[in-house]
This record gives C-alpha cells, structure tokens and sequence, in this order.
C-alpha cells in the first residue's frame, strides 16, 4: 500500500479528516494519451543542456522539454544551432524565449513599484517588431518552440504561422510572466493561439482544477519555483497535478539562487550547477508520483506536439 494512503487511513481511524475537499480529476491527455511530461527550465546555453542531459540519463529522468530564459535575442547562432541539433537528437522540444522586454528597455516604467506588472512585455510598436524578429530567427534556425509574455505578441504570432511566416507547429509557450490565474485568462490564451500555459506556482489545487475546465491545451506547472515567482517547492503535490492537470508539464524550477537573467559565459557555471540540481529535483518529484500509486501515464519522449527542432540550411540574407 503507497505510504501516503497509509497516513491518510491512520488520520482516519483517528477521526480527523483524511484528505482537504475533493477536486475533480483532469480527464484530459497529451495526444499520445499521456497525462504529463518533464521540463527543465532555465537551460542557458549549449554546455548547461548538456550537463542536464548527462545528469537526466543518470538518474533516468525522462526530459520532454528544455526552456531557456535568457533566450532568443541573446544567444548566438552557433549555440541556438548546437542546443537545436542536441535536442533534435534526443527528441526534445527546445523553447526559447523572445528577446527585448520591458525590463530591459531604456524606459524607466518597467522599474517604477507599479510598473513591474509589465513584465516581459513588449513597450512600443518597435519593440513588438524586435520580438517578432527574434522569432523568424528562432523558426529559421530550426527551433519550434518559444516563450512569449505579451498578449499582442501572441495574437500576432499566431498569425504569423497561419500565413507561413512561422513554422504551423511552431509552439507559443505562454511564460510564467502571463501567467493565466483565472479560467477566463487562461481561455483567452488558448484563443490567442497559446500552445501551454504557465499557471501561478502558488495556486492551489481548487483553483488550479478550475482553470484546467476551460483549455485543453497543456498546463505548465512549477512543482518548485525560483525565490522570485514565490520560491514555492510542492514535491508531494505532483500525484495531484498529474490527477488534476493533465496533460501538464511538470516544470521543476529551484529555489534559493540568485536571479541569472539574462544569462552568458559569465555565469554559465552556475548556470550548469543549477541546471543539474533541477535534474535532481525533477527525480525527487517523479519518485514520489512513482510512489504515490496514481494511475497515470507519461507522454512518450518525442511525441506528437513535442516542438523538436528541425534540421536547417544555412541562413540566407
């Protein structure tokens, strides 16, 4: 019998309550009929991928998808090439998020006490082209897959891959910074083109349930998040996203680390030491949904919706 039935029984035969109020089960899927996957968030840079890799294959961590914080804008060509060629090889998505932002534009809103809400939005019509730039070079370069945080820039790129400027499987991942808190935000993603959608990694399961009945597309999930989205660690939690979630991305971010964005050679040890303890932490998570006895199926490595990298030519001015 799974040790947390047999705490709840015990908490039974003593008269207390076994378990908080019942919130319905997902009953969605991934399109292979898996009901989550693995992400490992903020994997800056080629040598990180491949220390998280190394470090996945030796505690048999299954990895679905890497994102990439500092992203798109920043990152050279060789090194976009060399993460979407390793990906493509082990079949993972590669994500990657979208350039300039408010936080790093010359304006001075972005800083103000209130103007921090603006995020990793996109301030001006110059600055939604840059980003919209930063994704023809991501979609040229091979990659299907990237973060966006500007509701605008979502609706437009949806367009664009319905007239062919972006690859039609290319994944708009909607990042924690345009986290859906509501079912209503999270429906209006969906009909802006979202592919997933980040969720507040400090909601709880009630509401989490409630946003899940208005999209079908998949649910990101931090299981533990940096100190700056709330430094939250719910390990024992992860039975009951996969049960309410799915189809979610279990995202095992880490708490208690300076803040590395935007991201460069300058802190890419830290970067690759950090990358490797999400690893750990991501095993710690699925040995205890391994534990838990829920019935769920994980979505195959490299299946339909996966956004793997293609091969590419040489880019032409």
């Amino acid at each position: 019998m799974p040790r947390e039935q047999i705490a709840r029984r015990f908490l039974g035969a003593l008269g207390y309550p076994q378990d908080e109020a019942s919130v319905p089960e997902s009953g969605k899927t991934f399109p292979d009929g898996g009901h989550y996957r693995v992400e490992i968030p903020s994997v800056e840079g080629p040598r990180c991928l491949e220390a998280v890799l190394a470090e996945a294959d030796r505690l048999e961590v299954p990895v679905h998808r890497v994102s990439s914080g500092s992203g798109i804008a920043l990152t050279l060509e060789q090194d976009i090439r060399a993460m979407a060629e390793i990906c493509r090889d082990r079949q993972i998505e590669l994500s990657l998020f979208v350039g300039p932002r408010a936080g790093w534009d010359p304006s001075a809103q972005a800083r103000t006490p209130t103007g921090a809400i603006l995020g990793a939005r996109h301030e001006g019509t110059d600055q939604l082209v840059y980003a919209m730039a930063d994704l023809i070079r991501a979609n040229e370069l091979g990659v299907r897959g990237a973060l966006v945080a500007d509701e605008g820039l979502l609706e437009v790129a949806s367009a664009m891959k319905a007239e062919g400027v972006l690859s039609p499987d290319f994944v708009l991942k909607v990042s924690v910074q345009l986290m859906a808190p509501n079912p209503v935000s999270a429906a209006q993603l969906e009909r802006l083109g979202a592919g997933s959608i980040n969720v507040p990694p400090g909601l709880p399961m009630n509401k989490l349930a409630g946003i899940r009945t208005t999209t079908s597309v998949p649910i990101d999930m931090y299981v533990e998040s940096p100190d700056t989205l709330g430094g939250f660690i719910r390990h024992q939690e992860v039975p009951g996203f996969v049960r309410v979630l799915a189809p979610v991305y279990l995202k095992f971010g880490l708490r208690n680390h300076a803040d590395v964005y935007p991201s460069g050679h300058h802190l890419e040890d830290l970067n690759v030491r950090l990358g490797i303890e999400r690893v750990r932490r991501a095993a710690v998570g699925l040995e205890l949904l391994r534990d838990s006895g829920v019935q769920a199926r994980m979505s195959g490595i490299g299946s339909a919706g996966v956004a793997v990298p293609e091969r590419t030519g040489a880019l032409t001015s």
